[in-house]
Parts: C-alpha cells; sequence; structure tokens
C-alpha cells in the first residue's frame, strides 16, 4: 500500500500525498484489490491480524452506532470495542463521525459491517491516512527493513530489528511487514497487467457495434433489445456525436438503451471504453456527464453484466459478437487529450488570440435520407480534436469571397446611433446545443482587406461622423442547426462576475428544445422578401427612415413563423437589438414592439439571449419613458421563459428593477391618463417576475427586493389582467417556505379567496394553485375556512373540461382537507359524492389529488361507509395498479384508511385489494413500499381469516422481513407494525422466525428514532410469543438498548417497551441483562402511570425480575 498509492493510484492533484482519490477504473481497481486483502487477512494471517499498530488510523466513516453489535460497549454517542491493547486504548473507537482503528482483525470486521459501503471505508481510509504502513509498524522500523536486501533471510530482519526496536514481537512485525510489502508488489504488477489489457475505441468501431446492436431490436420472441439510439443525431468530421468540450475528455457519443428485463441504460462510449452515466437522454442535457458504473470495454460487455436477458439470448443466437471491430486495440487515437500530447494545455483566452478570422464553411443543406456531417470551426480546430480526415480537410484552399457572398454583412448605420457593430463569430458548424462551453466574445477592429475576404467577416462600411460604435462579438444565429442552451458568453464591455451556472434542481425547463424548421417554400413567399427589403432600409436610413420603417414592419403578422424567421435570417434581429441603443425614443419603442410579437417564438427569444440583446432590455427598464418601460418588461415576459434567461435578467439587476415596476396604486376609483399607465407599467413587470420566478434564486431575489409587499398590493387590482400575472407569480413562488408565511402574514389569503369566485377561468387556477401550496400550513386552511373558500373549492370541481383548473381546484381541497373541520365543512357540500366520480378517466395528475383528499375524508368514520355507497372502494382497488408513485403513496393511504371498516375491508378482500398492496411491497421507491405497509396494518387487523390470508400470499412473508434490511426509517417503522400484526397468528410467526426475523429486528434495536422505536419494541414483543425467540433476542443484544427506550419522552414508546421488555423478561438471561442496565427504576415510575396497560406491563416485568431474583436467593439459601 506504499508505492502503489503512489505509483499506481491517481490523486487529485499533482503530488500523492495530498487531495482525493479521483474516481477511475484504475482507483476502483486497486480500491478492490486492498478490500479483498483485508477482509481476508484475519483468516489467513490470524497472528499478525492481532498486531496492534503504532498509530491508530481513522478517518470519516459513514458508519453509525446503530450499525455495531454485541462485540462492542455501545453507548448513545459512541461505540468501543471489548478487546483493548496493554495501554488499555479500545482496539476500535467510534467517536461520530471519526472511527479509530489499531489492528487488522477489528478492521476486518469494520469492513464487515459496512456492508454496500466497503469500498467507500477504505477509500477515506487511504485518504486520510496517506502513509498506512508506517502507522501500523512505526517509522523506525519501516525505515530500518527499507534499507536492508530484498533478499535478506527473514531471521536477520528480525535480528536487526531487536537491535534497534525494542518493542514486542519483533518476529510478528516482521511477518507483517514482508505481507504488506508483498501485497504491494503484487498490486502493481496487477495494475500494470490491467494497463496492458485495456482497449481503446474509436468512434468507427463503436458505430459499428451500435449498428450491430440495432439488428437484436426485432420484434418476436428473438428479440434481444427494446431500443438501442444515440442521443444526438449530430455527427463531426472525426465521427464523434458528444459535445466538442466533452471530446476533449475523451468521450465519443452517449447512447441509451432499453434491455428487455432491466430499467433503461444511459451509456458513454469513450476512447477508454463504455461505462454509464448519471442519465444522458437528450443532447441538451447540461449534468449527468458523470460516471456511475465500471468501464467495459465494449457495449456488449456492458449489457451483458447488466441484463440476464441479453446474456442468455446472445449466445443462444447466432450473433457473430466475436468479430466486433470494438475488441480491437486501437494502435492511434483521434481524440487526444491536449495535456496527453506532452504540451501544456493552454487557457481559453490564449488559444484565442492566435485564431485569426479563417474561412468558416456554411451550412449546406443536406439531401433527404443522409445524415448530417458538421466541420469543427478553427477555434476548436487548435484542441487537436480533428482527426485526420478533418485534418486534411482544413487544409484545402478556401473559395474566394465571390463564391461566398452570402457569408457577407453590409451595415450602414443610422447617424446618431450608438450602433453596435460586431464580428462575426460563427457556429454553423455547431451541432445543437455545445453544453457548459465559454465563448468569450473578442473585440477587434474593424479593417478594410484587399484581395480574398474569407467567409464569415464582416465588411463595415464608413460611420456617420456621429455614430459611437461599440465593437461586440456577434453570434450568426441564423445558421444554428439548433439551439444552443449552455453556452457562457461574456460581454466585453461590463462585464460581471458569473454566477455558477445551473438553477435550482426543482426547476425544469418548461421549454422543449424544438428543432429549427426552415422549409425551402418560406424564401419564396413575398412577406419574406419584403421583410428583407426592410431590414435593408433600417441598416441604411436616417432617423426619419428607421421610424417608417419600423412602422412598416408592424403592419406585418408579426405572429406568424415565418415572419419571424424572416426578420433574424436576413440580419434584422441585430439591427432592433442595436436600436435599442440608441437616444430615440420612438426608434426603441418600435423596435421593442417588434422584439415582444417575434419573441413569442422559442428560437428567437434564445437568438435575442445569445447576442446580448436581453442585457439591453434589462438596462432600458431605467428608462423615465413609461411605454418603453412596459414593452421591455413585457418582452423580458416573453424570452424569460428558459434557464438563461432567467438567470441573465437576475445577474445584470433585472430583478430590483422590476420589482420597482410594480409600485404604483392600482385599486382606485377613478385614474388619471399618468395613473393608467403606472398600472399597465405593473402589469407588465408582474408578467416579467411571472416568468422569472420558474428559478429558485430568482424567488429569493424578488422577495429580497421587497416584491412580495407589493404583490400584495397588487392582489387588491380589480383588475383582472393586472391579477393573472400577480396570482400567477405568488403561486409560483409559493412552494417556497418563506413565501408561504408571507402570503399568510400578509393578509392575501383573503383575496385570493375572493378571486376563486371570479369568472376568469385562468385567475381561479392560479388561485387554487397558490391555496394548494400554502394550504401545508394549519392556520392557513384556517384562514380559507373563514372566509368561506371551501365552497368554491368544490364548485370548481364541476368545471372537469378544463383539466388545468381542475388538478388545482382538487389538490387546494386536498391539502385544505387535513383539517378534520375542513372536511367536515366540505361535507355540507357533497364534495366527497363528486371526488369519488373524479376516481375515473382523469390524468394522473388530477388522480393524485382526488385520491389524497378522499384518504383525509376517510378519517372521519362516516365517510368511509359514504366512499363504499358511492363505490368508491373498486375504483380506489383498480389504482392500485399503476405506476405513478405519488399517485400510489395516496391510494395505499385511502385504501389502510378505508380498511379500518369492516364492510369496507370485505369488498376490499374480495377485489383482491390486499394481494395488490402487499406487491408494492416490491416498489422501489421508499415512499410507496412505507405507504403500502402501513395499509397492510388495518388490512391484516380487520381481515376475517387474517392469519390465512398472509399465508395465502406466496412469498409475502420472506419479502416482509427482507425489508427489515432497508436504510429507510419510515420503511423500517411500518414494516415493523406490520410483522407486529402478522405475529398475532402463530403459524405465521413461526414462518416469520424460519426466515430470520429475531436477528433482523434485533439489529435495529439501537436506532435513536422514536417512531421506529415504538413499532420495533411492538414487533418484538409480538414476535417473543414463540419457541425460543425470547432468549434469542437476548442473545442478540436486543435487551440492553430496549431498556434506553424508557427515557424516552414519548409516551406510545413506553407502552410498547414494556410490554417487550415484559415478553422477554420471561427469560432468566434476560432478566440478569435487565437489571444490569438499570431497568427497574424506570418501570417502578411507571406503575404508578395513569395508562393502565403501561401500568401491568411495567408491573409484570419488574414482578419476574423480583420472582428470579427470589428464586435466586432461595437456591442459595437451602444449597
Amino acid at each position: 500500500m506504499g508505492s502503489s498509492l503512489t505509483r499506481a493510484a491517481q490523486w487529485t492533484t499533482a503530488s500523492s500525498g495530498t487531495g482525493k482519490l479521483e474516481f477511475t477504473p484504475m482507483n476502483r481497481f486497486l480500491l478492490k484489490e486492498i478490500l479483498h486483502f483485508v477482509e481476508q487477512f484475519s483468516s489467513q494471517h490470524p497472528q499478525e491480524a492481532e498486531h496492534v499498530f503504532e498509530e491508530p488510523l481513522h478517518w470519516s466513516t459513514t458508519l453509525v452506532v446503530s450499525d455495531f453489535k454485541t462485540d462492542y460497549d455501545i453507548s448513545d454517542s459512541d461505540v468501543q470495542s471489548h478487546e483493548k491493547d496493554y495501554e488499555g486504548h479500545p482496539l476500535l473507537q467510534l467517536s461520530p463521525p471519526t472511527v479509530y482503528v489499531r489492528s487488522f482483525s477489528q478492521l476486518s470486521k469494520l469492513v464487515h459491517l459496512a456492508d454496500d459501503k466497503k469500498l467507500e471505508e477504505i477509500q477515506a481510509c487511504l485518504e486520510e491516512n496517506k502513509d498506512p504502513v508506517v502507522k501500523i509498524l512505526g517509522p523506525s522500523f519501516v525505515s530500518t527493513l527499507e534499507k536492508e536486501d530484498a533478499h535478506t533471510d527473514v531471521l536477520r530482519l528480525v535480528d536487526k530489528v531487536k537491535e534497534k526496536d525494542q518493542g514486542k514481537d519483533p518476529e510478528v512485525k516482521v511477518k507483517l511487514f514482508l505481507l504488506l510489502q508483498n501485497m504491494d508488489n503484487q498490486l502493481i504488477s496487477k495494475c500494470l497487467k490491467e494497463i496492458a489489457g485495456q482497449v481503446s475505441l474509436d468512434p468507427t468501431a463503436v458505430k459499428n457495434e451500435v449498428e450491430l446492436l440495432k439488428k437484436f431490436c426485432s420484434e418476436g420472441e428473438k428479440r434481444v433489445l427494446k431500443l438501442v439510439r444515440y442521443t444526438s443525431d449530430y455527427i463531426f468530421s472525426n465521427g464523434c456525436r458528444s459535445p466538442l468540450w466533452r471530446q476533449m475528455h475523451g468521450e465519443i457519443c452517449y447512447l441509451v438503451i432499453e434491455p428487455c428485463d432491466t430499467e433503461t441504460l444511459y451509456i458513454t462510449c469513450s476512447t477508454a471504453g463504455v461505462f454509464l452515466n448519471g442519465g444522458i437522454k437528450h443532447e441538451e442535457e447540461e449534468s449527468g456527464y458523470e460516471q456511475t458504473s465500471d468501464m467495459y470495454k465494449d457495449l456488449v460487455t456492458l449489457l451483458k453484466s447488466r441484463s440476464p436477458h441479453f446474456t442468455e439470448n446472445i449466445n443462444m443466437q447466432d450473433f457473430a459478437v466475436e468479430e466486433l471491430p470494438s475488441t480491437q486495440k486501437i494502435q492511434h487515437v483521434e481524440l487526444v487529450d491536449v495535456e496527453e500530447q506532452g504540451q501544456p494545455q493552454r487557457s481559453y483566452e490564449q488559444q484565442e488570440k492566435n485564431v485569426h478570422e479563417e474561412a468558416r464553411q456554411q451550412h449546406r443543406p443536406n439531401k433527404a435520407g443522409h445524415e448530417k456531417k458538421y466541420e469543427l470551426c478553427p477555434r476548436w480546430r487548435n484542441f487537436a480534436l480533428l482527426s485526420s480526415c478533418g485534418k486534411a480537410e482544413e487544409n484545402k484552399p478556401s473559395k474566394s469571397s465571390r463564391e461566398k457572398k452570402s457569408g457577407e454583412i453590409q451595415e450602414n448605420l443610422v447617424p446618431g446611433a450608438k450602433s453596435k457593430i460586431k464580428a462575426e463569430f460563427s457556429v454553423s458548424s455547431f451541432p445543437g446545443r455545445l453544453s457548459s462551453q465559454k465563448i468569450k466574445a473578442e473585440e477587434k477592429k474593424a479593417s478594410k482587406s484587399s484581395g480574398e475576404q474569407k467567409s464569415g467577416e464582416i465588411q463595415k462600411r464608413e460611420l456617420g461622423s456621429e455614430a459611437k460604435s461599440k465593437m461586440k462579438a456577434e453570434l450568426s444565429v441564423s445558421s444554428f442547426p439548433g439551439p444552443l442552451s449552455s453556452q457562457k458568453i461574456k460581454t466585453p464591455a461590463g462585464s460581471m462576475p458569473m454566477e455558477a451556472f445551473s438553477e435550482s434542481s426543482s426547476e425544469s425547463e418548461e421549454e422543449e428544445e424544438q428543432p429549427e424548421r426552415r422549409p425551402e417554400s418560406n424564401t419564396d413567399l413575398p412577406e419574406y422578401w419584403q421583410i428583407q427589403k426592410l431590414v435593408k432600409y433600417l441598416k441604411g436610413g436616417n432617423q426619419t427612415a428607421t421610424v417608417l420603417t419600423l412602422c412598416a414592419m408592424m403592419d406585418f403578422n408579426l405572429m406568424q413563423e415565418t415572419c419571424q424567421l424572416a426578420i433574424r435570417d436576413v440580419g434584422g434581429l441585430e439591427v432592433l437589438i442595436n436600436l435599442l441603443d440608441t437616444d430615440e425614443v420612438k426608434c426603441k419603442i418600435g423596435s421593442l414592439k417588434i422584439l415582444r410579437k417575434i419573441s413569442h417564438n422559442v428560437q428567437i427569444r434564445r437568438a435575442i439571449v445569445y447576442m446580448g440583446g436581453l442585457q439591453s432590455i434589462v438596462k432600458i427598464l431605467d428608462s423615465p419613458v413609461k411605454d418603453i418601460k412596459a414593452l421591455a418588461a413585457e418582452t423580458i415576459a416573453n424570452v424569460a421563459r428558459f434557464r438563461r434567461a432567467r438567470r441573465t435578467v437576475r445577474q445584470y439587476g433585472g430583478i430590483k428593477k422590476l420589482v420597482k415596476l410594480l409600485d404604483c396604486v392600482p385599486n382606485l376609483a377613478k385614474l388619471t391618463a399618468n395613473q393608467e399607465k403606472d398600472v399597465e407599467v405593473a402589469r407588465c413587470g408582474a408578467l416579467a417576475l411571472w416568468s422569472c420566478s420558474k428559478s429558485t434564486k430568482n424567488k429569493e431575489a424578488i422577495r429580497k427586493a421587497g416584491g412580495i409587499p407589493l404583490l400584495g398590493r397588487l392582489l387588491k387590482s380589480p383588475h383582472e389582467n393586472m391579477l393573472i400575472p400577480v396570482v400567477g407569480t405568488l403561486q409560483e413562488c409559493a412552494s417556497e417556505e418563506s413565501y408561504r408565511s408571507a402570503i399568510q402574514t400578509e393578509g392575501m389569503i383573503k383575496d385570493l379567496v375572493k378571486n376563486l369566485s371570479s369568472n376568469n377561468d385562468e385567475l381561479q387556477m392560479h388561485c387554487a394553485s397558490a391555496i394548494f401550496k400554502c394550504a401545508e400550513d394549519k392556520q392557513t386552511r384556517d384562514l380559507v375556512r373563514k372566509y368561506r373558500g371551501l365552497q368554491p373549492l368544490v364548485l370548481l370541481l364541476s368545471k372537469s373540461d378544463n383539466k388545468q383548473l381542475l388538478a388545482a381546484a382538487t389538490g387546494a381541497i386536498w391539502k385544505c382537507s387535513i383539517s378534520m373541520e375542513n372536511v367536515a365543512k366540505f361535507q355540507e357540500h357533497h364534495a366527497l359524492e363528486t371526488l369519488v366520480c373524479l376516481l375515473t378517466d382523469q390524468p394522473e395528475e388530477i388522480l393524485v389529488n382526488v385520491v389524497g383528499a378522499l384518504g383525509e375524508f376517510a378519517m372521519i368514520p362516516a365517510n368511509k361507509a359514504n366512499i363504499r355507497n358511492c363505490g368508491g372502494i373498486k375504483s380506489l382497488v383498480n389504482l392500485l395498479t399503476g405506476t405513478n408513485q405519488a399517485l400510489l403513496v395516496n391510494v395505499t393511504k385511502a385504501v389502510g384508511a378505508c380498511a379500518t371498516d369492516m364492510d369496507n375491508m370485505a369488498i376490499i378482500d374480495q377485489l383482491d385489494g390486499v394481494r395488490l398492496v402487499w406487491s408494492l411491497l416490491t416498489n422501489p421507491s421508499a415512499d410507496v413500499q412505507s405507504s403500502a405497509a402501513w395499509a397492510l396494518c388495518p388490512c391484516i387487523k380487520n381481515a376475517k381469516d387474517a392469519g390465512e390470508m398472509v399465508r395465502s400470499l406466496v412469498g409475502g412473508l420472506e419479502l416482509i422481513v427482507n425489508l427489515l434490511k432497508s436504510t429507510n426509517n419510515e420503511v423500517l417503522a411500518s414494516i415493523c407494525s406490520a410483522i407486529a400484526k402478522i405475529a398475532k397468528d402463530k403459524e405465521n410467526l413461526a414462518v416469520l422466525t424460519d426466515h430470520g426475523v429475531v436477528p433482523l429486528l434485533a439489529k435495529l434495536t439501537n436506532t435513536t428514532d422514536d417512531r421506529l422505536r415504538r413499532h420495533l419494541a411492538e414487533a418484538i414483543g409480538h414476535c417473543c410469543m414463540w419457541g425460543s425467540n425470547r432468549a434469542s433476542f437476548g442473545d442478540s443484544g436486543a435487551v440492553g438498548p430496549l431498556v434506553r427506550y424508557l427515557k424516552s419522552k414519548d409516551e406510545a414508546v413506553h407502552q410498547s417497551t414494556a410490554m417487550a421488555l415484559y415478553q422477554l423478561s420471561h427469560n432468566p438471561n434476560n432478566c440478569i441483562t435487565m437489571h444490569e442496565k438499570g431497568v427497574v427504576k424506570p418501570l417502578i415510575l411507571f406503575m404508578g402511570s395513569d395508562d393502565e396497560t403501561l401500568q401491568e406491563f411495567a408491573a409484570g416485568c419488574v414482578r419476574n425480575i423480583r420472582l428470579l431474583a427470589q428464586a435466586n436467593r432461595n437456591a442459595r439459601l437451602y444449597r
């Protein structure tokens, strides 16, 4: 573990003495070998395993106190081994989260306890103990032996050690040193073999293998795979499909493969091999590139390790898998990192300095049926990413400027305008979105060129004498084959520190990336050419001509996609954005009116952001002209519908500016013309905040800017067009606790309830949605009832055609019905009957809310019969076969609540509902498992012949016992509760015992969770009533931890624990353990409790202990 860690292991820093182990196949291989050595050490070398280390190995462990068993002294916050060294130090000590280990025997035991986290423990140990051999044997001992020749006799080594080291057992230390040294040499040897055997892949090999796998996706009995597809359809000239910045890591492409028998696999193919990633489903994904599995040499090997069905069938069918080209060793790999070539990788800025305005190939439409290929732009050629084919193409002479006039843009700006002349950075070769690339804009002076002009250069004509030009880099979006989602563009002027790219994890991209649709027929439409002419006038005309041209453009139907894309394709979008920086108010208004309309198009609004136009629009919000502020805010509302735009608005101070726009007086009876403009500005500001509020960081920014009270004031407006964006913003922000509290304290619940009775469906929907999110709090539920909002919610259920409104209304009813007072009010308006009718033919989003509400309604006994009479039991049981996890959680809760009624239970049993609930215990979701287990408790309790019903479920009891290995406390508590009910039947208890329920329950007793303690003690108490289970619990160390339960503040824990201790006290050895742990004193206190059940169990336990003591005393007296 010395040389192998310094030479073979791969660390995060240049020195192996610092940093962490990287997540690489080589490190995984080393960790597995070291783990195997540690696990086998105690059995193969027992004498050396007992040797006490000179210094303890210590690290931050993932183990907790409850993971340790009877071989240790366990307290609430500390664990110590029974074995100690000659100075009295325990050989293993856990003081969470740090563990100290002083021998290999204890290290082996700890690794065994770690179970599925063994590798994590070994890795943490090695990272925090950089030279473990020195700590194990001591520095002087190691230095003495390292000076000796490798062939020195062992006895001579022992004598040498005795001369310099007077410590104990020199022979054992020498043997231990030799064992560690031998293991170290073996590790290095194996690593060399592993490296020599690695297979390199190239794009051609991967493509051939994928094509072969696609043939396995045929229908019928011989079907091996369901689906094999790439995440991207775009291919670079070097054959790769991964984004350029990922190609620098050696990644070739990403695949989605659906086997017939396992979950979908998301795979990365790289030059080093193939592995599972974090879940890249589409090319626009911005995360999920991390490696989540071992590295495999090819796709077939990976699939064999994951899919038994694939392994079985690929061997049965006549597939020439052995001939796959991916298994060939590749001598030359085209995707090479710069640093691997022996050249230091330069910074991105240094790379850009050497980039000249070179020719860029324009994107040409491909013929139907042919795959698209894209060339790398010169900026990426410097990263040595091109294949030999690509390099050959790079050397081809470029065409003359006469042949490539389509790439030139001539601009003559309006005199007096502060124009931004932007040097073009062509991204026509980028295949869709290039995730997380930093594209830094370059400021370059315009220069005239004689001779040939390269493709993509911009010729600048002479500017007017008053024109103050701003030179900015241009992203020519007219040639984008798809939106570029996550590139970071830094503006050269007024640059500011950029925040982290990622938004909140809860935020989802509500717009799907749409492929660019540019039908060839568009250029033949008269509107297309007319708009092109108008854009030319915009570029070359004076101020008056510019205003007239903008008015003429407004006459077109700018909501039509053809017109929108025509403006963009002929360079009109750049001019419109430039006009925002002029001093002419009319030009700004005309430009914003056009941008406001065309920004409804997904591609247009993304292009606006990539060109830096959103920063200019945010800047305009400070304008003293109210019309301009309103138009700018409304344009932001359209543009800020994707994450990057929302982030840009926040980073450039747009949130504060938008919040300031909300300051007006909207509820006056009569408004002056100026006040009406203020109200319109506030409405547009609310629209913009609504779009921006889909980001968690923006929600916090709105709150800090003082937006909540202003939104509360606007909520009192009588105008629906004002209320919709205001309530929309509030309901979006209500997902945050701070907003829910503010909505309640600012008195907004009353206004939300009032607007539930509006005639506008959209307004009603947003109000109901806001109540849905806020009604988690009891005070909010009480306010909704106080302001008579329950009846309007029930009336909304009649609008079943509007699914969004129905989902919001049912959600609000569900959360409000958590309070039983509200349930009683709902029943006055016959809400239950209406909800039962909605259990069929509705989307899952609505069903989740409806079933959740019925689960709360069923808490009242009378409603259980009403649900049965309305036919709700059958509908609920039918929903148990679904796959939506949120729905399954609510359905099982509702079925469990209904099962407390004997008549309902009979129907559930008749419909085979118990078997369906039991089958949900196999669901991968812990929430579904726990909810299903809780539902089983009343089913077992109220079933006519519960014991026989449970036994009829094949494998059911084994499944229940296996779930005791779960790490989720809620699952464990529910399973323990179910076991307590099952164990009341003797035959079922016998089966549970055979499946090993006793040691599993005993292992859980060190928990500190009171909810789990209560049901665990109850399960132990009922399981004591079979055979020798009482003694087995004592042998498993369950008695001592149970005594500690009596210190809990939960009275329910006291009762179940007293019952368990009473049952255990029938065994003499358990009585002795209880007495040693001090159980008598708390039990005597409980004997005075008001709870008669607790009194009886406490008294019974004390009686049994006393009888044992009396019998022992009599035996001594009469011996």
